[in-house]
Parts: structure tokens; C-alpha cells; sequence
């Protein structure tokens, strides 16, 4: 795993930034966020994103259903935070007459606070990079990135509430994300979303929210960020927080919406991936796999929106 060397460079250049620039925590990540895009480490549609001498390669591909707009959107931002061995990727799929403009704030907001979050708690964690106590280090990252997490979540939805240009009442989204920082990977799942390792073949449960006595909503899922109208009733936006350790035998993760997971199982897409010659074109293979499986096996029922992104752990 190595020492927290890297870690604390980047939080010195975020410090840094701020005193220069008299700022708060979150308008530094969010400059940090602008600078990104002017040097294209941050991808918002589809394509690909690799950074000269990383060793990530990560490939979008979004395809809009025939519900209307797309509500699904995807972001994947490298050197993340200024760290070389940092990227975070995460995919947002809105539901609801509002859907996609709650899909689009979460995903505009999310990475910026996260930032915030990460290094703040970075900040107030004793860590002495010259001790080598390897799994102490593994799980006060983890421990760090977790409640990083918890509090961006937690925050997100208290600003879509108050958020008086955005309906979020009866319209939401869900939010996978993941964190890879060396050869940590840590996934975060708020709904219905699934993130599938090219070394891993279970699959998830999907649990439906209903308001009392009414056949509406009926949510496929019991986390999403938004949807103020069953929140009292069981919704939660409190992210589902896991982490993996990269080995040389994990090759690639795949994250996608519900348009992908409908129709295609994890083994399908791993395999799906794999057979894909060009990284560049392996989340469009996807995709238009789990379209030609729509067509298939969800015959008469309207397809969704299908995204996915596929990041490559080894270049």
C-alpha cells in the first residue's frame, strides 16, 4: 500500500491553494474542480479519460432510453484532489419529471464536497508516514474515506431540499461512485446501481419504497438523494460504504446504471468487457449489448437510459 506521502502533498497543495486564494474548503475543491477541467483530467459525457503516466484508463459511454430525456449522467475525474494515484468515477441515474436536473446537481456537487470532506478529516487524523504498520494504514484510509462519505451524502441532500430551482420533491436520483487511491478501491452506493469487479459475480437485492395506502412511487430502491415525499417513510440517502484492496488479478470495474443491470447479469458484463479489443470503445460495447438485450428480453416495456464507465486498474 506505501506511505500517505502522496496524500499529504496533495493536501498541502489544497492548503495551499486556499491561503492563496483566502477561500474555504469548498471553494478550493471547487477550483481544484475548475483547473481539472481546463487541463481535461474531468470527463462529463461520453469518451475516454487517461492522463499522460497514469495507469488508469477509464471509458463512458451514456445512451438515452425512450422515456424522454436522459436522466442518467457520469463523471470521472482523475488525479483527483491533486493526487497522481487518485481517480474518482461516479454515475448518477434520475428518476422522477425532474430526474435529470437532480442527477446533474448531485454530480456537479458530489466530487467538490467529497474533496472537502476527505481532506478536512485528513487534516484532523494522526498519521505518522514513518511508521510501516501496513494494515493500521489500510483501514485508517478506509476509516477516512468512509466518513468522508456519510458527511457529503448527508450534506447533498440537505442543499437539493432547500435547492428552490430544483423540484425535488416528488423526483431523485441515485449515485454510485468509487475512489480509487493506489490500490484501494472504495465504492459508494447510494440506490440501485451497481458497481461489478471483473473478479466478482454476485448480484444485488432491490427493495421498492411506497407511500402508505398509494401505489406511487414504488421506488426500486431504498437510497436515493432527493424524493422528499417518502423520506419520512423509509428512503435514506446514507451511502452503503465498502472498499477492496487492486490485486494484479483485478483487471477492471465496471459501474452502471439499472438500464445495464436489468438486462444483463455481472458475469455478462465482465465477460463483455473483456472481449472487448479497444478499451477505448469497452462501455459502448456495454451499452449497446444490454440495448440489443432490451430489445430481447423487455419486449412492449420502453427501454431505460443506459450508461456505464469501465476503469482499467493497469495500463
Amino acid at each position: 500500500m506505501g506511505h500517505f506521502s502522496s496524500v499529504f502533498n496533495g493536501l498541502a497543495k489544497s492548503l495551499a491553494m486556499k491561503k492563496r486564494s483566502k477561500c474555504s474548503g469548498r471553494e478550493a475543491a471547487e477550483a481544484m474542480a475548475k483547473e481539472a477541467k481546463r487541463n481535461h483530467s474531468i470527463l462529463h459525457s461520453s469518451g475516454t479519460v487517461n492522463v499522460d503516466g497514469s495507469n488508469n484508463f477509464a471509458s463512458i459511454f451514456s445512451k438515452r432510453g425512450k422515456k424522454g430525456v436522459n436522466q442518467d449522467c457520469c463523471i470521472v475525474w482523475e488525479e483527483f484532489g491533486c493526487q497522481e494515484d487518485m481517480i474518482f468515477c461516479g454515475i448518477f441515474d434520475g428518476h422522477g419529471p425532474w430526474g435529470h436536473y437532480v442527477s446533474r446537481s448531485v454530480r456537479e456537487s458530489m466530487p467538490s464536497s467529497l474533496l472537502c470532506n476527505w481532506q478536512e478529516t485528513l487534516s484532523q487524523t494522526s498519521l505518522d508516514p514513518d511508521v510501516d504498520l501496513e494494515t493500521q494504514k489500510k483501514q485508517q484510509r478506509f476509516n477516512i474515506w468512509e466518513h468522508s462519505y456519510l458527511k457529503t451524502c448527508a450534506a447533498i441532500d440537505r442543499e437539493l431540499e432547500q435547492n428552490r430551482k430544483i423540484d425535488s420533491f416528488f423526483s431523485g436520483t441515485t449515485a454510485l461512485s468509487i475512489v480509487r487511491q493506489g490500490e484501494l478501491i472504495v465504492i459508494a452506493n447510494v440506490g440501485d446501481s451497481r458497481a461489478v469487479l471483473a473478479t466478482t459475480s454476485d448480484d444485488g437485492n432491490v427493495h421498492r419504497v411506497w407511500l402508505p395506502d398509494e401505489e406511487s412511487p414504488g421506488l426500486a430502491m431504498s437510497r436515493a438523494f432527493g424524493d422528499y415525499c417518502i423520506k419520512e417513510y423509509g428512503l435514506i440517502s446514507v451511502p452503503e460504504v465498502t472498499q477492496r484492496n487492486i490485486t494484479s488479478r483485478d483487471q477492471f470495474v465496471v459501474l452502471a446504471t439499472d438500464g445495464v443491470w436489468d438486462v444483463i447479469s455481472n458475469q455478462e458484463a465482465v465477460d463483455i468487457v473483456s472481449s472487448t479489443k479497444d478499451r477505448t470503445s469497452s462501455a459502448k460495447h456495454l451499452v449497446e449489448c444490454a440495448m440489443h438485450a432490451w430489445k430481447r428480453k423487455r419486449r412492449g416495456i420502453a427501454m431505460d437510459d443506459i450508461s456505464a464507465i469501465c476503469l482499467f486498474f493497469h495500463s
